[in-house]
């Protein structure tokens, strides 16, 4: 079963976890329950698992968005902070976006409250109420066979459309988008999938190069458009022909089309089930040529017709930003590849760029970008390091001209490293700007087994003088009260030790603190070579060390699902704010992209590390919605800026609102640069009852501890 419901006793209630995706969330109750297994055809929406249970009070310690639903699916109401929805006594459906879909079917009256971080059902007495959830899961919908040959890939890449599964502008739902069947390279032609895809009366020509046919597998896929074969690339509707490649490159045409046909399809949606009051929708239908509500009922053809009749530069401001574009080689093996990137809608480009070597080596301790500041109560753990590096040599060498030959790392810089969150290349070399890339990486996670609910992390600390960084981890991984960790950690440990624990251990998290040469990861008898062993039982990994992105990148092929890796020197005081700041941003559910954007952007060694393996990997959920960071700006009139961001069950598509009562409008995911002024009241508030990261004066700062922080305090 994808989700198991199980009675709690303290406090009373029901736990619902989801095995596949190690998700789970929590209800309280007034008093204990028993559930009862029901049908789930008791339900309008598809759920995987229902139960009946009686209670005066149900309690979600979560803010999620919730919808309330008439019995025939059509949503009457968005519920916003605040908020409270009378229910009377017809079927209606409470529905929660969280780690999984869940509905609460209710027959009797009552109330719905929604608090800062909490939602409320309560009933006059003791009623039945019958609890669906369904698993955010997504499986390959089948598997392709192709040969080499155009016309065999032209077929297979047209094939992936099987997996979705309306015509409708609701298929810009991600729910409603299944996981392209899995393609891999054969001597004939084979597909084997759960259905065809749909006729929506659109076809995409193009040439047989293959860098054209992977570069529109994405908009194919999304418009269930099969390719043919021709000399002018172009979209055939049921009435015209839309031409690609006009003045610029292909791929280019391609991703402006994608994002085009998915926003307006986003805005149209909410003339059905879910009429949300959409910001984007309030910003651009004024400037629309055609009516919203007429074109809903219209065919996906004539749909498409009348979006690209409205110019890009009108939408473009409003379009969200995407989450991914993977650079792939135009060579037949790569083909493989596309299923994982078109189940993101990741944007398609040729692997170019520019060859050339970065210096590996840590030539001075300065820095122009502001560190990361400590919180107060990690402020008296901050010693001095400065000559101390994460490599084998542990102090700089002295350099002449700032670069040493011996020091130097073959990288290659995509040509487009600006369009989306995370750019991964698939290409060869180590890439700069970018992530590495493997289809290994997706492939594990189709392979490992059901999880616990426990999340299992491994830290290993294998050097005593960088124990500040553990100290910190020690804090910071498993500070969810509500979330199940089990943390270990290991200090010194040989070649042997560690390759049993890569090998044998299951662990969902790796975070290495220590050196790394070419030889391997350091231990307290030599180094270990991850490319020596023949696989690993490992998640997601923080190799903390310089120089291991091969390290990093054989974990990935050989097992892990994905992690972080440098490609050069690293100074042990900066990478201990930098390994602090990516573990607490992974522990509040932020995915690799997001997590390593934003240390990135606001520490003094993000520029150094790199994702390997799948960028979209993480290790716990969100609580509450998406992963967000807030900036804050501490005046009088203090202003908050959110910027939100995809995770597995908040992909592109999904909506968003900031839990703050000057929004009550619902955003496109991703949200970006969304800001409201707020009461300084308001903030006490919300920086005393969210857990989010916080950018205050140019600075990354924590706000995990309940209560004000001592930062804020003179607002």
């Amino acid at each position: 079963m994808a989700i198991e419901i199980t009675a709690d006793t303290d406090p009373h209630g029901l736990k619902l976890f989801d095995s596949n995706e190690q998700r789970q969330l929590s209800l309280r109750t007034d008093r204990p329950v028993t559930p009862v297994e029901v049908p789930t055809d008791l339900f309008c929406f598809p759920v995987d698992t229902s139960y009946r249970i009686e209670t005066a009070s149900i309690v979600f310690d979560h803010r999620y968005l919730v919808n309330v639903h008439a019995a025939s699916g059509q949503s009457v109401a968005k519920l916003t902070d605040g908020t409270e929805y009378v229910l009377d006594d017809d079927v209606q459906f409470v529905g929660l976006d969280g780690p999984m879909k869940l509905y609460c079917r209710v027959d009797s009256p009552g109330t719905v409250e929604v608090g800062l971080n909490t939602i409320q059902l309560t009933f006059d007495e003791p009623v039945e109420v019958e609890i669906g959830a369904r698993s955010l899961h997504k499986h390959p919908a089948g598997s392709i066979t192709t040969p080499d040959d155009p016309a065999s890939m032209m077929r297979a890449i047209s094939a992936m459309a099987s997996a979705m599964k309306t015509d409708t502008p609701e298929r810009s739902w991600p729910t409603l988008r299944g996981h392209p069947p899995l393609i891999e390279r054969g001597d004939e032609l084979d597909v084997r999938t759960e259905s065809a895809p749909l006729d929506t009366g659109v076809s995409i020509e193009v040439s047989p190069q293959l860098s054209q046919l992977y570069s529109v597998a994405p908009l194919s896929f999304y418009l269930s458009a099969p390719l043919v074969e021709g000399d002018t690339p172009a979209i055939h509707t049921e009435s015209t022909s839309i031409p690609l490649r006009d003045e610029n490159p292909f791929a280019d045409d391609v991703a402006r089309v994608l994002k085009h046909v998915f926003f307006l399809d986003c805005l149209v949606r909410t003339e059905g089930v879910y009429r949300y009051d959409l910001y984007e929708r309030k910003q651009v239908e004024p400037h629309l040529p055609w009516d919203l509500e007429a074109l809903y009922d219209e065919s996906l053809s004539t749909r498409l017709e009348a979006y690209l009749e409205v110019p890009y530069e009108l939408i473009e401001p409003h379009v969200p930003r995407w989450p991914l574009t993977a650079h792939v080689p135009d060579e037949p093996s790569a083909i493989e590849v596309l299923p994982f990137v078109v189940n993101e809608l990741g944007i398609v480009r040729p692997s170019s760029g520019t060859k050339h070597s970065i210096d590996t080596e840590v030539a001075s301790a300065a820095t122009t970008r502001t560190p990361t500041a400590l919180s107060d109560t990690d402020a008296h753990r901050k010693r001095e390091h400065a000559t101390l590096v994460r490599s084998a040599r542990t102090t700089r060498r002295p350099t002449t001209d700032g670069i040493d030959s011996e020091s130097t790392f073959p990288v290659v810089e995509p040509d487009v490293t600006d369009e989306s969150i995370e750019h991964a290349w698939f290409g060869e070399l180590a890439p700069q700007g970018a992530s590495k890339a493997t289809i290994e990486g997706y492939r594990n996670q189709l392979d490992r087994k059901s999880r616990t609910q426990h999340i299992d992390i491994l830290v290993v600390c294998n050097d005593a003088r960088m124990l500040d960084e553990h100290d910190l981890l020690d804090e910071t991984y498993g500070s969810r009260e509500l979330l199940p960790f089990d943390v270990t950690s290991r200090f010194g440990v040989s070649t042997d030790e560690l390759a049993t624990l890569l090998s044998d251990g299951g662990y969902d998290f790796l975070h290495y603190i220590g050196h790394a040469t070419d030889a391997g990861l350091e231990c307290s008898d030599g180094d270990l070579d991850v490319r020596t062993l023949e696989s690993v039982d490992l998640g997601v990994f923080f190799l903390n060390a310089c120089h291991s992105y091969e390290q990093g990148l054989a974990l990935a092929q050989r097992g892990a699902f994905g992690g972080v890796a440098t490609l050069g020197d690293i100074i042990n005081e900066h990478a201990v704010d930098s390994g602090a700041s990516l573990a607490k941003l992974l522990n509040l559910g932020f995915p690799l992209r997001g997590a390593l954007e934003i240390i990135s952007e606001w520490t003094v060694l993000g520029e150094q590390y790199l994702i390997v393996g799948d960028g979209s990997t993480d290790i716990a959920q969100s609580d509450g919605g998406a992963p967000t960071i807030v900036s804050v700006e501490p005046t009088d009139d203090p202003v908050l800026s959110f910027r939100t961001y995809p995770a597995k069950e908040f992909q592109i598509g999904s909506v968003t609102s900031p839990n703050v009562k000057t929004i009550d409008e619902i955003y496109l995911l991703p949200m970006h640069d969304v800001k409201t002024s707020v009461s300084v009241e308001q903030l006490r508030k919300y920086l005393t009852w969210i857990e989010t990261p916080l950018v205050v004066d140019g600075q990354l700062r924590w706000n995990t501890e309940l209560g004000l922080p001592t930062y804020l305090s003179e607002v």
